[in-house]
């Protein structure tokens, strides 16, 4: 990969999850009426947000700095479990758009939103598998860890809302991708 674009690359897992969390505080901040304890983040896209294309643009921009991501994840893969958890991160960036491109109430949304957290649960628990095969057998456990007990806590919680359960499998992706600069070097 072309030193520069690998330099970017490189932060933009991070810059992903800085920019998450700001899209979610702005649209929440121009949505009074959204309760964290009651709703999904994807309300703030749907017909009853005041301003939908700042939650449904930002998640589109998300999903491209995703993929953007994933190029390094794949640049730096060594064994072919990394390469493929790279590609299942890309994957989950193509659906991290389709979020903001099928809004909340719209048909396909439920499909793009739990397919998004799918791919991305498989794109760690692969990398993590990936680790260890490559000898980083400490933080391959705990990445493979992540991504095998995440969606597990996920499903068996009783979350009081979904963006309470969202909020945890971004808080693991989150995790990942900070515990993953110790790769990208």
């Amino acid at each position: 990969m072309n030193r520069a674009i690998g330099a970017v690359t490189k932060y933009c897992g991070v810059a992903a999850a800085l920019l998450a969390w700001a899209i979610f505080a702005y649209a929440m901040s121009i949505n009074p009426w959204f309760v964290f304890a009651e709703y999904a983040f994807s309300d703030l896209g749907g017909s009853l947000a005041a301003d939908p294309i700042v939650y449904n643009a930002g998640m589109m921009a998300l999903g491209t700095l995703l993929i953007l991501y994933s190029l390094r994840c794949l640049d730096d893969s060594v064994n072919k479990l990394e390469t493929v958890g790279g590609a299942f991160l890309a994957i989950a960036g193509v659906f991290l758009i389709f979020i903001g491109v099928y809004p909340s109430g719209t048909g396909p949304h439920g499909f793009v939103s739990y397919w998004f957290f799918a791919q991305t649960d498989l794109a760690i628990l692969v990398w993590g598998l990936g680790l260890v095969e490559r000898g980083e057998k400490d933080l391959g456990t705990v990445v493979a860890g992540l991504g095998l007990l995440s969606p597990m806590v996920a499903y068996l919680v009783p979350w009081p809302s979904t963006a309470m359960a969202e909020t945890f499998g971004i808080v693991v992706m989150n995790i990942w991708v900070l515990l993953m600069q110790r790769v990208h070097v």
